[in-house]
């Protein structure tokens, strides 16, 4: 009877150790599962406002931010919101703040301001200042946004420009042209000239088409970090008068992945896929 008690006894123990290794194996596992990166989830907040200064001025703020619950790395997120210094908190409210407070500044500067000069406008003027961030694609760890700003303040016309950044967020960071290509620079500067002409300008006269050539201002095209990719191309973009006229408007110049072949960075080559 005594020999039946001890093993039980030895049984019960056995299955409580058991149980207890079990569940010391489950508590890495979860721990191992929580730390993969999270799935980027994106949200926005934006601002339309006006301030009616004088008869003859009115002025609009209008602005969008994009907001990233998800990404907690500073140096990273002060990379994304590189054109808007001083912010702080990240989070949505943080950034509904920061905004609000863009705008006063920006109404109580042309307000100071327009002491000086705004009895010399003859005529109903609107002016405006406009700054948007919009998501283009997150593809293979690679997120692309384009920063587009404008603003009137009086002139012939307005004015506006693009920034375009990619960020590679495997290593929370901003990509930067030499983690794409080794190509010399005056190299792939000699392509974006041959190939300036690749997208149509849109611009025209009395004799038709207008080439993005014609109406170049400078005789080397710069090979700059306002860049963004896809499957086929690496494109530079450029704001109007960066490197033509304001009658060009901004221009795109494609670089195909053949021409930068036996440049191409390794890692990046196999992220993108690229044959």
């Amino acid at each position: 009877m005594k020999n039946t008690i001890a093993v039980l006894a030895v049984s019960s123990f056995l299955a409580f150790s058991a149980c207890k290794k079990g569940e010391n194996t489950t508590g890495p596992s979860d721990k191992t599962e929580a730390a993969q990166p999270e799935k980027l989830v994106l949200d926005s907040v934006k601002i339309n406002d006006s301030l009616k200064i004088a008869d003859s001025l009115t002025v609009r703020f209008t602005s969008k931010l994009l907001v990233f619950p998800t990404l907690k790395d500073k140096k990273l997120l002060d990379s994304i919101y590189f054109n808007h210094q001083g912010i702080k908190d990240f989070s949505k409210k943080g950034l509904e703040v920061y905004l609000d407070n863009d705008k006063n500044s920006y109404f109580n500067s042309v307000k100071s301001d327009s002491k000086d000069w705004i009895s010399d406008i003859s005529y109903a003027q609107s002016w405006y200042t406009s700054s948007h961030m919009n998501l283009i694609s997150n593809d293979n760890g690679y997120m692309h946004i384009e920063y587009v700003q404008s603003a009137y303040e009086g002139g012939a016309h307005d004015n506006y420009g693009f920034s375009e950044r990619v960020f590679d967020l495997k290593n929370n960071k901003k990509l930067e042209l030499k983690d794409i290509t080794s190509m010399p620079k005056a190299k792939l500067e000699s392509i974006l000239m041959k190939n300036i002409n690749k997208e149509k300008s849109g611009t025209t006269d009395s004799e038709g088409d207008v080439n993005n050539s014609e109406m170049l201002l400078v005789e080397v095209i710069p090979a700059t970090n306002n860049f963004y990719f896809d499957q086929k191309n690496l494109y530079f973009h450029y704001s109007p008068y960066e490197i033509a006229a304001f009658a060009a408007g901004d221009i795109v110049i494609p670089v195909s992945w053949e021409e930068l072949k036996g440049t191409l960075n390794t890692e990046f080559k196999e992220r993108m896929k690229i044959k």
